[in-house]
């Protein structure tokens, strides 16, 4: 008999600690890249731990690259979902913006029958574009298209005859879409990155807001915390939860996980600002972001567990998601950033949250 899931949607308040990846290509031990096929492999195990070692939340970024081939979570999501039973199992994001709103409702919509309804989605804008030459789609419509895409996810989950026009895709004028849920909806997010327009928007919508905080001091976000549930109650919405994203890794000690971590870490970010134009981060400014206050959750498990509990309680959020890996970072490590995140990094978190 399938247990129900971790999280609840009618209790708002709990506090829930999750993982996300954006299935970054892993070496061997050797070094050696692994193929896209075995990092996909290896990917399902690592959600089949998350639920074994009594997390909430698994979520795979969707992302079009050689070295993050993600580009079907959903599919990923679905083969996670027939080796478990409680964790709930999402996107981390889905980018709306170049997707068919219709087609990521159906894909969830039958994951959630797969996971006995265990299926959530984070849509987003994306932090890379690689998908919009690739659908056919113009960045001059960046806006347009996940404000229209958007709007049309929300009518989509109401599972009713959909009455919605756009410029983005063909009307829609009264159809149905399938398969509808049983609870009667996708428990929805909108993945914000620093912009009170979008928290505001997520509001009137009635999603959830999860925070991406990737660098720089997490208590800048704190207002939007409060943004988030000023709109709310102007809009009607009912009360939301707040949720953070944020990168790091668990090791035995402080010193392991940042000897693990910072040679992965500092490839992928110097390949990344190469491509986007900004200068790649220094080993003193990674040591900031991982110390009080930053928005690297790098260390040992107590140290991680006391960083969560000062950014769930400075950002008033119930929902931490720790972003896992590296482009590189060997799956043996992850497996054991993993194990360490659910058996004692979660532990301490709800224990020092209840208290």
């Amino acid at each position: 008999m399938t247990n129900p899931p971790a999280d609840h949607t009618g209790d708002e308040q709990a506090v829930t600690l999750g993982l996300d990846t954006f299935g970054d290509v892993t070496d061997d031990d050797s070094g050696r890249p692994l193929s896209h096929g075995q990092t996909i492999r290896n990917l399902v195990e690592e959600g089949v731990l998350a639920d074994e070692v009594g997390l909430d939340h698994f979520a795979i970024g969707e992302h079009h690259t050689d070295w993050m081939p993600l580009s079907a979570a959903d599919v990923v999501l679905g083969a996670i979902a027939a080796r478990t039973s409680r964790i709930r199992l999402g996107s981390g994001v889905t980018v709306i913006s170049s997707d068919d709103p219709v087609r990521v409702y159906q894909r969830y919509a039958t994951l959630d029958a797969v996971a006995h309804g265990r299926a959530e989605v984070i849509l987003g804008r994306g932090s890379s574009t690689e998908s919009f030459p690739l659908f056919g789609y113009e960045l001059r419509d960046y806006d347009r298209l996940f404000e229209e895409k958007v709007a049309l996810f929300a009518e989509l989950l109401k599972e009713k005859p959909v009455r919605w026009s756009g410029t983005t895709r063909p009307r829609l004028d009264g159809l149905s879409v399938y398969p509808h849920t049983e609870s009667g909806t996708i428990p929805t997010w909108i993945g914000v990155g620093g912009s009170p327009d979008s928290v505001i928007r997520t509001a009137r919508y009635g999603f959830s807001l999860m925070l991406a905080i990737i660098g720089g001091p997490t208590a800048r976000f704190a207002p939007f915390s409060g943004l988030f549930r000023q709109a709310l109650e102007e809009f009607g919405q009912p009360e939301r939860p707040v949720g953070v994203h944020s990168p790091g890794h668990v090791a035995a000690t402080d010193e392991q996980a940042v000897e693990e971590f910072w040679p992965y870490y500092e490839s992928t970010i110097r390949k990344v600002a190469a491509q986007r134009g900004f200068r790649a981060p220094t080993f003193e400014q990674f040591l900031h972001d991982v110390g009080p206050g930053g928005a690297l959750y790098v260390g040992s498990p107590e140290t991680v567990a006391r960083k969560i509990v000062t950014t769930l309680r400075t950002l008033g959020a119930t929902r931490f998601d720790l972003k896992y890996g590296m482009n590189g970072l060997p799956h043996r490590a992850l497996m054991e950033c993993i194990e360490l995140f659910g058996t004692k990094v979660a532990p301490q978190v709800r224990d020092m949250m209840a208290s």
